[in-house]
């Protein structure tokens, strides 16, 4: 079959040997299976006359990587038995954008995961609040007021833009910080746009735990990502901040829940940061499944375990 990844334009300007994103090891394992993949980002995408279509350029292997082939190809979405819909963050106009072309694909032709207008309505940050007993205390606001309130109720705090990915833009602030205002101000670029505020877990100095769903499951196999340098967060992405890590059969329990819930909104492939069995952020546009990590920790080979997924809700759905 033909399948399609859109994926981020820093990720097609590095595309060959980069093994370090979760696109490399799927795309790589569907040529395995012999089918024809190709790539393409969201500003090679259109409409003609109703018809979904993107350039594209079409995949290749060769000594256990992955190429492009530079030639532009001009295909219809419908073309495609398969989208594979993971541009990063942020989720800005251009990305909503992109996300209505699929309202023009038929669905019946073409599976679309993750579910691109399942994306649009889905938050990262904000809609990790429908289960807010797992999440930590929070508010949403511009208001300065709200979140001095809210900073002298539990005297640190992590404020986070809701749009933006990887750690960027999110910082802590401590009750009676000099910097508070200035801090405020910056993020909520003087009280006029939305930000997350959560209560700081103390346990974010040993790093945040990645739990990975596959439609209703829960993964067993799991990475803890330890904060970057002189950050208080994970932001960098090397062998040496991300640890093997174990999945409680409590985390399990409490998280599969969750997972029926997105993969029945059209979000089978999502990944959550978890902090002391906290939901701190659910990732649904492009969620890294740390393939390589995990596979050298459990001695497994995790991108057949996902790609066997794909292709079993391809067959099914399709």
């Amino acid at each position: 079959m033909d399948i399609l990844f859109i994926i981020d334009r820093v990720e097609l300007k590095y595309f060959e040997f980069n093994n370090l994103v979760t696109n490399f090891w799927l795309i790589r394992e569907f040529l395995n299976e012999n089918e024809n993949v190709y790539i393409t980002t969201i500003d090679k995408l259109g409409i003609n006359s109703g018809i979904a279509y993107s350039h594209c350029y079409q995949v290749y292997q060769k000594d256990g990587n992955i190429f492009y082939d530079k030639s532009d190809i001009l295909k219809k979405v419908n073309d495609f038995r398969l989208v594979m819909f993971r541009p990063d963050p942020p989720v800005d106009l251009d990305y909503i954008s992109a996300t209505y072309i699929f309202d023009f694909v038929d669905r019946s032709k073409t599976l679309v995961l993750n579910d691109p207008s399942a994306i649009r309505n889905f938050n990262e940050k904000m809609h990790a609040i429908k289960f807010l007993d797992l999440m930590p205390e929070n508010i949403v606001t511009a208001s300065k007021k709200d979140i001095i309130t809210f900073l002298n109720e539990h005297e640190e705090i992590v404020l986070k833009p809701l749009n933006a990915c990887f750690g960027a833009g999110v910082m802590t602030l401590k009750k009676g910080d000099k910097n508070t205002s200035v801090i405020i101000n910056t993020m909520t670029n003087n009280q006029l746009k939305l930000v997350m505020v959560q209560k700081y877990i103390p346990k974010a100095r040993f790093g945040d735990k990645r739990v990975m769903f596959l439609g209703d499951e829960v993964l067993d196999v799991c990475v803890q990502k330890l904060p970057s340098n002189d950050d208080f967060k994970f932001n960098e992405h090397c062998d040496s901040n991300i640890i093997k890590a174990t999945l409680s059969p409590r985390e399990k329990e409490l998280f599969t829940p969750v997972a029926k819930e997105l993969n029945k909104q059209g979000l089978p492939l999502v990944g959550l940061d978890v902090i002391d069995e906290k939901i701190i952020e659910i990732n649904v546009t492009s969620p890294c499944y740390f393939i390589k990590e995990i596979n050298a920790h459990f001695g497994i080979n995790l991108e057949k375990q996902i790609t066997k997924f794909i292709l079993s809700n391809v067959y099914t759905k399709v």
